[in-house]
This record gives C-alpha cells, sequence and structure tokens, in this order.
C-alpha cells in the first residue's frame, strides 16, 4: 500500500481499472443470477410454464417495493430448475460472466429448500452446482466453492433437517449462510444449527443488518459466531457496533445495486460504502441477485464510483484487497491476489 500513490491515478481512469482488477466475489446468490432468457430456455426444457409472456414480461416484473416482493418472483423464477444439468447451466452461466469480470475467487450461496420443497433431490442440486464449480477451475481458472443458505423464514428444524440431508456431499460445500426475509426473523432462531455446522469445520456467514436491525447484527456476532456479516449497512447507526466490527475486521459484503433496487437506500451517491470505509470497516462489492438487481459485479463497482464522488482510487483498493482478506482462501493464493491487484494500481500512477 505504501508504495501506491493514489492522488496519481485520475478518477477518469478508475472505470476501466475497477473492471481489470482482479477481484473476489463473495455474496452472490446463484439462485439470483438466473437471467430471464436461461429461466425461459430451461422451462421449455422442463416443461415448466411460467405466468410471464417471454422475457420481456418477466424483466418488466423485476420492479421491487421491498425484499419479500423480490423473493416472490426470486422463486417463481427458481421452479425451472429441476435436472443436475440444469443446475450445472445456471452456475455456467454466471462462473462465465465471472470470469469476465476478472474475478479470481468466488463464494457461491445455494438455497437447497427452495428446491427440496418442489421435490428436487439435494445429490441433484450439489451435484449440478460443483460440476460447475469443477469445469470453471479448470477452464476459466477461477477458484469457486459453495455455501449452503438456509431459508430464515422457515424453522430451525427444517434447518436442521437440510444440513443434515447435505452432510453426504459435505465434501463439495465449505460453509453455510442464512438468507431469505430479515425481518421477523433474528439470527438467534438458529443458534442450534449454526452450533452444529461449527461443529462440523464449516465456516458460519449470515445476512444481517440489510433491512433488520443493527441488533440482528451483534446476534449473528455472538450467537451464531459468524466469520462475516452478510449485507450489514445498517450498522452505522450503531457507533459501538461500528467500532466493534473495525477493531474485529469483522467482513461486511456489500451489494449497491441490490440495496437500491430494495429501497434499503435511495439513490447510489447517498450508499454508505464510502462512510464504512472511512470508518475502517472491511466492507467490499459484491452483486448479491445480479439477474434481478440489475448488474454483475463490475457493474456493481462501476455504478457505485459513479454516483458517489466520496469514493475515490484509495476506496478502490481497499474494496478489492478487503475481498480478498475476507475470503475463505489460502494465504499463498491470498498474497498472490494482493500482489496483482497491488501491481495493477501502481501500473496506473504511471
Amino acid at each position: 500500500m505504501n508504495n501506491i500513490d493514489f492522488d496519481a491515478i485520475a478518477p477518469s481512469a478508475l472505470p476501466a481499472l475497477l473492471c481489470q482488477a482482479p477481484k473476489a466475489e463473495l455474496h452472490m446468490h446463484i439462485e439470483g443470477s438466473l437471467e430471464p432468457e436461461l429461466i425461459f430456455k430451461l422451462a421449455q426444457r422442463n416443461g415448466v410454464q411460467l405466468a410471464y409472456a417471454d422475457v420481456e414480461a418477466l424483466r418488466q416484473a423485476y420492479a421491487f417495493s421491498d425484499l419479500q416482493s423480490f423473493l416472490d418472483i426470486y422463486y417463481a423464477g427458481a421452479s425451472v430448475l429441476l435436472t443436475e444439468a440444469d443446475f450445472f447451466d445456471m452456475a455456467w452461466a454466471y462462473f462465465e460472466r465471472a470470469a469476465a469480470d476478472h474475478i479470481v475467487h468466488c463464494e457461491i450461496f445455494f438455497d437447497p429448500q427452495t428446491h427440496t420443497s418442489r421435490g428436487v433431490a439435494m445429490q441433484t442440486v450439489i451435484t449440478g452446482l460443483h460440476l460447475a464449480c469443477q469445469k470453471a477451475r479448470v477452464e476459466l481458472g477461477l477458484s469457486a466453492e459453495l455455501i449452503l443458505c438456509f431459508l430464515r423464514h422457515l424453522s430451525e428444524e427444517e434447518a436442521l433437517n437440510t444440513l443434515e440431508a447435505a452432510l453426504p456431499w459435505r465434501e463439495h460445500f465449505i460453509g453455510v449462510g442464512l438468507d431469505s426475509s430479515e425481518r421477523g426473523h433474528p439470527p438467534e432462531k438458529f443458534a442450534r444449527v449454526y452450533a452444529r455446522a461449527r461443529e462440523l469445520g464449516l465456516h458460519v456467514v449470515a445476512h444481517a443488518g440489510e433491512e433488520g436491525p443493527p441488533a440482528y447484527i451483534s446476534s449473528a456476532l455472538d450467537i451464531l459466531q459468524v466469520e462475516r456479516i452478510d449485507h450489514g449497512v445498517r450498522c452505522l447507526e450503531d457507533p459501538a457496533l461500528v467500532q466493534r466490527l473495525k477493531a474485529s475486521r469483522m467482513p461486511l459484503t456489500v451489494c449497491p445495486l441490490s440495496n437500491l433496487k430494495l429501497c434499503v437506500v435511495d439513490s447510489l451517491a447517498v450508499h454508505p460504502l464510502a462512510a464504512m470505509l472511512d470508518a475502517g470497516l472491511c466492507a467490499m462489492v459484491n452483486s448479491d441477485d445480479p439477474a434481478y438487481f440489475g448488474g454483475y459485479l463490475n457493474a456493481n463497482l462501476v455504478q457505485a464510483f459513479a454516483a458517489n464522488k466520496a469514493l475515490n482510487a484509495r476506496h478502490a483498493w481497499q474494496l478489492l484487497r478487503n475481498s480478498f482478506e475476507a475470503s475463505f482462501i489460502d494465504e499463498a493464493l491470498r498474497e498472490r491476489c494482493y500482489a496483482e491487484l497491488d501491481a495493477l494500481f501502481i501500473a496506473a500512477t504511471a
């Protein structure tokens, strides 16, 4: 960092630099990468009748007032996923886009309960996704891992059953997460299943502080003992919590376009990303559900920086570095990513 003269990097150079830089993505729901075109392709392949006449009609439905209005369409879109090939095709489409965005490592969320509740076997879900991860490593040079998420609007008993049902394929996922409707479903609701996941040696992360209050972030830390907070943008409402997050370098996987689309913020110009970085928080940018929210990782970065003039070259470097710091990767790969990132920023000052 000491070798980078951030002031020497012209603001006009930032969009290209953001796009070209190596990066990690840590908050991306694979079902949320299901583009309308692929939804219709899989519906036709599987004989699934959709409620929308065509691709454009489905896109027009992507006007969300809150998280729940998005989830209603999200689950409808997932209904076309029935076979191993469907899950493979969905993940592979994302990996191709990720490679184009210069993502070198990603940890993708998947929601088995969304599929097993429809009669799709756990093996079908995990195997299809795993095969795509393997192909991404070989053909794209992209390191990819899976994180199994529990749907928080369902019971903890169902989450426990889901985790146990997935254990025959334990080697194919590295951790567990908690997503879906945050309001009314505090982290402590899932204390037992997270304790079980930690016993199994799984990484643990959880959505908190998006629509839910800062107290949900504290609960995720204290009760679930998470290693990352997904979203976490409302932490700034609690100064003591901010200091705690800063001191512990707790990662916050921020998703700007998601926050905008779900009305968490009024505009990207007032998004708290810059304030989070200036407060010393370990925040990074991710795409969340890119097919629904209008952009993959590079689009999130470029649009956030274009809208908020408080974001500068130092912020850009910090966000990208934080993505590797927060990743569940080995130290050798992390150091290589740091070095490549630094070299690119140093070259931009020439």
